[in-house]
């Protein structure tokens, strides 16, 4: 008889329980059962330290979102992340929560350790979340994010966070993303384009220097936890705001220093910070433009270094203030 959708993934479901609990307690061996985080992390469970530190796997139709249907966004039960919106999740019949789309830079992809599946993680802190099936024909965009209910939760959209947005030009993108997604109360960084005259402009015609474009990234984040200020002040400490028409070895029009202000609060902290640094007696060449259309750029650009697993080359955090 032919097998159906539903049991055959029951079946493979059965199956990766097992591999992912005999994985970790082998990692929990190893390792003593600890894991080491950056920032502020909330404690875990036993149960949840399995799952989302050592790789586990809760048993399938056992989680408490599986059937969840409210209208929000689920993130990183342990760092807050925001990972996944309501809109986008399915029911796929494999007993674990599925979204056929994640948020923006939040979720990265790593080769499983089974050498079989592709693992997904928490892009912020790597907090294990389950894995990313491609080709199945589920929905329109024929992805399945399947996510262990432990390693989320859940905030309604009454009771979201509103978000802010900032927008810093400082070199190559690739390592002024890497810094701000380390920082608390950022939700996500993109990297793009902006500053210039042509529309959706790709990565070879930004290196041309005959757009007007800079290679930027887009901050969003949760003005509860963080704030402009706290990331300009970042943004002066991760590049040389001295230098002019580039930033390290990268020379160029696309690569010259630039805040993109949103708002007149955002100018005024921008420029009271130069101020700052020009009484320390720095000639800063960061200018403070308005914002305008922010093209993200190429997925290959987005999160480098993290997929790269190495560190940016010529973005150090140097202590201005």
């Amino acid at each position: 008889m032919r097998e159906t959708v539903r049991g055959r993934w029951q079946r493979i479901a059965g199956v990766a329980v097992v591999i992912g609990s005999l994985f970790a307690l082998a990692l929990t061996a190893t390792a003593g059962g600890g894991s080491k985080e950056k920032g502020k992390m909330k404690q875990l469970t036993p149960e949840e330290e399995r799952v989302i530190a050592h790789k586990g796997t809760e048993a399938p139709f056992s989680g408490e979102y599986l059937k969840h249907s409210e209208d929000g966004t689920y993130t990183c039960r342990r760092c807050g992340q925001a990972l996944f919106r309501s809109a986008d999740k399915f029911d796929s019949g494999c007993g674990w929560p599925s979204f056929d789309d994640a948020l923006p830079g939040a979720v990265r992809e790593h080769a499983d350790p089974d050498g079989l599946r592709t693992e997904i993680v928490c892009a912020s802190c790597g907090a294990h979340l389950g894995h990313v099936f491609t080709g199945e024909g589920f929905t329109q965009r024929s992805v399945r994010h399947c996510v262990n209910s432990i390693s989320l939760e859940f905030t309604p959209a009454a009771t979201a966070p509103a978000t802010s947005r900032a927008l810093f030009a400082g070199g190559c993108f690739w390592g002024v993303e890497h810094h701000f997604s380390m920082e608390p109360g950022v939700l996500h960084v993109t990297s793009g384009y902006t500053g210039g005259h042509v529309p959706s402009p790709i990565y070879e015609q930004v290196c041309e220097g005959n757009t007007g474009h800079l290679e930027a990234v887009e901050v969003v984040f949760d003005p509860k936890v963080t704030s402009f200020e706290k990331l300009a002040r970042l943004f002066f400490e991760i590049h040389d705001p001295t230098q002019v028409g580039g930033q390290g070895p990268d020379i160029g029009e696309q690569y010259r220093s630039a805040i993109f202000v949103v708002d007149d609060e955002q100018r005024r902290v921008a420029k009271k910070l130069i101020a700052l640094l020009r009484e320390q007696g720095l000639d800063v060449a960061t200018e403070v433009r308005e914002a305008g259309p922010f093209w993200p750029a190429e997925a290959g650009h987005q999160d480098y270094y993290a997929s790269k697993g190495t560190l940016p080359y010529c973005h150090v955090k140097v202590k201005r203030f």
